[in-house]
């Protein structure tokens, strides 16, 4: 694994998106084609992100070590930490423009898109780990669950480890 590309692709990822689980699309997308991450990690550095305390965008860190070891881990950070820096540059001209309808239409736009690559790359996933229907069940209801909001993300995945138990006596 070249470390130089590593941390571009995830500098790449991190630039193209807005945060969150906003760049899951593109290091999903060249991790798993070059077969330096698999969809478990993928699930894992996802849970862990969501039970972690802070900003959810934090998940790629434990990505980067997933797929790199504790030198993924430090690249992952430093790649999604410059970004927001650059922003810092940027937000001084783009006071001056974010008013003008393209502008506007183009960010509208943009955030679309990353929403339709979400949903596509979480069916992805949820394919290949759920694999039959009472998987699917409790993957409905924790989503059904997590889309309130009134629950929090810690308890509906203890809720989901309980149920799987449960249903699979395992």
């Amino acid at each position: 694994m070249n470390p130089l590309q590593f941390f571009w692709l995830f500098l790449k990822a991190s630039l193209l998106s807005f945060g969150g689980l906003g760049n899951l699309p593109f290091l999903h997308s060249d991790l798993i084609g070059l077969g330096w991450a698999s969809e478990p990690d993928f699930v894992t550095a996802i849970a862990v992100g969501n039970v972690s305390p802070g900003p959810t965008g934090l998940w790629s860190i434990s990505l980067g070590y997933l797929a790199y070891g504790w030198g993924g881990a430090a690249l992952a950070t430093l790649a999604i930490s410059l970004p927001p820096l650059l922003i810092l540059a940027v937000a001084s001209f783009y006071r001056r423009i974010e008013h003008n309808p393209l502008v506007q239409d183009f960010v509208r736009g943009l955030a679309l898109g990353i929403v339709g690559l979400t949903v596509v790359v979480s069916l992805g996933l949820a394919s290949s780990t759920v694999t039959d229907w009472g998987g699917a069940i409790i993957a409905a209801a924790a989503l059904g669950l997590a889309v309130s909001r009134k629950i929090p993300i810690i308890l509906i995945l203890v809720l989901a480890a309980v149920a799987g138990l449960i249903l699979y006596g395992h």
